[in-house]
């Protein structure tokens, strides 16, 4: 049984018809109606005739159930109201959807991955990800997108435009995501929680990082050398050793170097500065590799030993000049 609307007048009611009282044909679409006034409505949608106009806006409509349904916005008129929050809506169809979120009720279902969802309007976007039907296009790259909120996101990095400012450091953000993990460093949260230490991370990409730890897991491998790494920023350092390349410049010397950390090494030779301080007895030194060699005089640790005479010492540069006496009586004999 199907139902169908019911002109009366200004009305507009729900009635059952049945398939074969639908006499009336449209000779357009071929869609058949049970009321000739019905049918004389559908027409308008084919010829764009619109009688129903709003007084208040002069926008006009095909059908009178429209006109209405426009002018409920136009007076902000809500009289469909959600019994358990209480939001209001305009049309019925939208409380209807409304109220899926308070049931969990999912209608729409995919025929790929069965995934289900409360709309329709999300499920065609998913569908998209099977189809890889990309709808949306930059006008600027030509580079295309499955729905039309990436397509904006995309847009902000042509026009420069960030939209999402930090209310403490006043930095802004393109997308809403990025604030809210910038948040973290203010705020001092930490929501991803690693389950094997218990270590809490502010991004969940930093936890991922992380758990290669204990995975020993190492994805990213070079192409070249087949060696592995656990995290691709990693990779990305290592294959400058294949390349040769060397993108951080001295802006004193010009001296250029494969990563940032050693170019900042580097700078404190112009600069004299000797950022890292023993705590022991408070000398100060440019590199901190230095800071640690020279903590061994305070510890008595002796890390480096002769693999000959079992003799360690506390410098590497030590245990080289010690293995010349080895090397010499092995010559003499």
């Amino acid at each position: 049984m199907l139902f169908t609307l019911i002109f009366q007048g200004n009305l507009n009611e729900l009635q059952p018809i049945h398939v074969e009282d639908r006499q009336y044909s449209c000779d357009q679409c071929g869609e058949s109606f049970s009321h000739q006034v019905i049918l004389r409505a559908h027409r308008r949608m084919h010829s764009g005739e619109q009688l129903f106009c709003c007084d208040v806006s002069k926008k006009s409509f095909s059908l009178q159930s429209h006109l209405k349904t426009h002018q409920r916005i136009r007076n902000v008129e809500k009289p469909f109201c959600c019994d358990v929050c209480k939001k209001s809506f305009s049309r019925q169809s939208h409380l209807k959807t409304h109220q899926r979120i308070h049931s969990g009720e999912k209608l729409f279902c995919c025929d790929v991955c069965k995934k289900s969802f409360s709309r329709q309007s999300h499920l065609k976007t998913h569908q998209r990800i099977h189809s890889g039907e990309k709808l949306f296009c930059c006008d600027v790259c030509k580079k295309s997108f499955s729905r039309q909120s990436h397509l904006k996101t995309h847009q902000r990095i042509h026009s420069g435009e960030k939209l999402f400012c930090c209310d403490v450091c006043k930095k802004s953000f393109r997308q809403q995501s990025d604030l809210k993990r910038h948040q973290h460093i203010h705020s001092g949260e930490k929501p991803f929680c690693c389950v094997v230490c218990k270590k809490s991370f502010s991004m969940q990409s930093n936890l991922k990082t992380h758990q290669h730890i204990h995975s020993r897991e190492k994805p990213f491998c070079c192409e070249l050398c087949k060696k592995s790494f656990s995290q691709q920023s990693h990779l990305k350092t290592h294959q400058r050793i294949h390349s040769g390349e060397n993108p951080f410049c001295c802006d004193v010397c010009e001296k250029s170097f494969s990563t940032q950390s050693n170019l900042k090494t580097h700078q404190h030779i112009h600069s004299g500065e000797k950022p890292f301080c023993c705590d022991v007895c408070k000398k100060s030194f440019s590199q901190q590799r230095h800071l640690k060699r020279h903590q061994h005089i305070h510890s008595g640790e002796k890390p480096f030993c002769c693999d000959v005479c079992e003799k360690s010492f506390s410098q590497q540069s030590n245990l080289k000049r010690h293995l010349r006496i080895h090397v010499d009586v092995c010559s003499k004999s």
